[in-house]
């Protein structure tokens, strides 16, 4: 039997970016919008400030009437935020002004309330400086009416939810989501809450998956099948008409369980590669049928992790519309050798010393060690061509955890 070959790397990660799928578009609410992809431009409804808009609680008068020497202001009314506009009678008269209203009419300055003293109906400046407009935020001043203010493929944060909820858009158009499955395999897998036997491990795979897809929004829907090609065949082919991803945690290497890289060539998934020069993950297996696509990882738990965020997230990143993550680097903090010809994606964890990232490799027992990451942020890529990595050698990294 002929033995399959190992695919880069980068030429897996091309593969996988030129099989991206476009979901569609759909409007969901403005409070449902957080964390989707924002598809359609979104300009001002008006200008921004609407108005001339008060910047401090105090007195509106006139720069004129100050600059000519008055200091003592009657207080003809109060202009509130949110009332209509005032106006100004005469020179020798004030507005008391609160934060947010509009500025009132026949006046163009405001002086905070710290710097007036208020007494029998009349205000005096105590200030000998005022310039024109100060503490006026003016109308137009941030954007004008129709200028754009987000554009599209934008990942939509708090930031552009209030955008959008100030240009009045309740029903946001957005980059719809890939129904998606996980799927873990294996008889040795039991339920979370469950106690296993002496035998038996908890699944884990699954809900690490689930943590990674969920910060764009993806609920995904999880399910296990064990070791019977039978039951595997028929769900799998369940799943392949119901979903537009689905993300398998096992049964891809060469055990005599191993059964899913057959069933999927049987229910005519086509495979685009299986094996990649990679440590950990090296059996990973990926392949579409129609609009369908298929990650299968292999089951030890750090495989999975690392090829979920090393593959699926910039293959989803690009489906949906957005731009590739920036690429990051960091120094390493200690020598290190890796032997096999397999690009390796070493476990750190990174320290910010004075401005710079520092990554201390923390390598663990094994793509079995799932514990391990909870000690590390990220992982650091290794080139295969090398095996021996010195201290303070600059490399890219992409992490799972923020950076402190």
């Amino acid at each position: 039997m002929k033995k399959a070959q190992l695919i880069k790397v980068e030429d897996a990660l091309e593969i996988i970016l030129d099989s991206t799928e476009d979901f569609g578009v759909e409007h969901v609410n403005l409070e449902d919008s957080l964390g989707r992809v924002l598809k359609e431009p979104i300009r001002a409804d008006r200008d921004l400030p609407p108005f001339n808009r008060v910047s401090m609680d105090g007195i509106a008068i006139r720069h004129s009437a100050f600059e000519d020497g008055n200091r003592k202001f009657r207080i003809e009314g109060i202009q509130a935020a949110g009332s209509p506009q005032l106006e100004l009678n005469s020179s020798k008269g004030c507005l008391e002004v609160m934060t947010g209203a509009v500025l009132p009419n026949n006046t163009d300055v405001v002086v905070p309330y710290e710097m007036v003293s208020i007494d029998n109906g009349f205000a005096t400046v105590e200030k000998e400086e005022l310039a024109f407009m100060q503490n006026v935020h003016l109308k137009g001043l941030d954007r004008k009416e129709n200028e754009l203010l987000v554009e599209e493929n934008r990942l939509i944060s708090s930031a552009e939810i209030g955008v959008l909820a100030t240009v009045g858009i309740p029903q946001v158009k957005v980059a719809k989501l890939p129904r998606t499955a996980i799927i873990s395999t294996g008889d040795e897998l039991v339920d979370v809450d469950e106690t296993p036997l002496p035998h038996q491990i908890r699944m884990s795979n699954v809900h690490s998956l689930k943590a990674l897809i969920e910060p764009f929004g993806i609920h995904p829907d999880l399910f296990h099948l064990t070791d019977d090609p039978v039951e595997l065949k028929e769900k799998i082919s369940e799943l392949l008409s119901n979903y537009d991803v689905l993300m398998f945690s096992g049964a891809v290497s060469k055990g005599k369980f191993d059964y899913l890289p057959q069933i999927l060539k049987d229910l005519k998934v086509k495979k685009l590669f299986h094996r990649v020069r990679q440590r950990p993950g090296k059996p990973f297996w990926f392949g579409k049928r129609d609009h369908v696509t298929v990650f299968a990882y292999p089951g030890n738990p750090v495989s999975t992790y690392v090829s979920c965020t090393y593959y699926f997230i910039p293959w989803l990143r690009k489906s949906l519309g957005l731009p590739p993550a920036e690429k990051k680097f960091a120094v390493l903090d200690s020598d290190f050798e890796f032997k096999p010809v397999l690009t390796y994606f070493l476990q750190v964890k990174l320290v910010n010393r004075m401005g710079s990232v520092y990554a201390i490799p923390e390598a663990g027992n094994g793509s079995g060690d799932l514990a391990n990451l909870t000690l590390n942020d990220a992982f650091l890529k290794l080139d295969a061509e090398r095996d021996e990595f010195k201290k303070g050698e600059i490399l890219p990294y992409f992490a799972f955890r923020q950076l402190k």
